[in-house]
Parts: C-alpha cells; sequence; structure tokens
C-alpha cells in the first residue's frame, strides 16, 4: 500500500476515534489483531460492544466507502470480534458491527455512522 494512501487511512481512522468520543463511544482499542483479521477500533456505545471498520476515501469514484466492506471482510471481523469476545471473556456482551465512512476533502473530513452496518448469520 503506498505511504499516501496509507497516511490518509491513519488520518480517516483519528479522525474516526474523535468522530466517535464526541458520539458517547469510549474506545476500547484500536487495530486490534489476531492472526486472521484486524478491527479498526473497538468501541463501547452505551452496553454494546462495537466493531467498527473505518473505511477512508477522497472521492467517491470507487463507490461509497462502505461498498468496500465486502462479505469476506465482514466474515473476518465477524472472527476478530468473536476472538476478542472470548479473550475478554465478554461472550454475554451485546455486540454491533459499525462501519465508519470517512470522506476526506481538502484536509476536511465528512464522517457516516453506519450502526449495524451487517449482521451475524
Amino acid at each position: 500500500m503506498p505511504d499516501n494512501r496509507k497516511s490518509l487511512g491513519q488520518r480517516g481512522e483519528t479522525a474516526a476515534i474523535s468522530f466517535l468520543q464526541a458520539q458517547g463511544f469510549t474506545v476500547l482499542e484500536t487495530n486490534y489483531r489476531t492472526k486472521m483479521a484486524e478491527i479498526d477500533i473497538i468501541a463501547k456505545d452505551k452496553d454494546c460492544i462495537c466493531f467498527i471498520e473505518v473505511k477512508t476515501r477522497r472521492s467517491l469514484k470507487k463507490g461509497l466507502p462502505r461498498e468496500s466492506v465486502n462479505v469476506s471482510k465482514q466474515k473476518k471481523i465477524i472472527l476478530g470480534a468473536s476472538f476478542y469476545l472470548k479473550e475478554k471473556k465478554q461472550m454475554n456482551s451485546r455486540v454491533r458491527f459499525d462501519v465508519v465512512e470517512v470522506l476526506e476533502k481538502n484536509g476536511i473530513f465528512d464522517i457516516n455512522l453506519i450502526k449495524n452496518a451487517f449482521l451475524t448469520h
């Protein structure tokens, strides 16, 4: 991944964290990694543990950022989430999978939180 794309992603994640905290979320982990997955942000929203994928783009040429969170990406996030819940002994917690879309234009971030972006099957 070219450096500028990686730094765009990092700036997007930083903006997303600030946005989520302003919405009352408590960030528990960032860039949580297992062998099979990475979860950008794990946060608490009231009594719910949220596993959040952040997608940052500069334009909509390739579609909305959320559209890149395909089924295979969702499965990886779900696997990572179940690993996290077991590790933290939180198996009975309420869980939600969210996507934060971040569009950057001229250094200004437009942020959209999609709660329950996908469901476990």
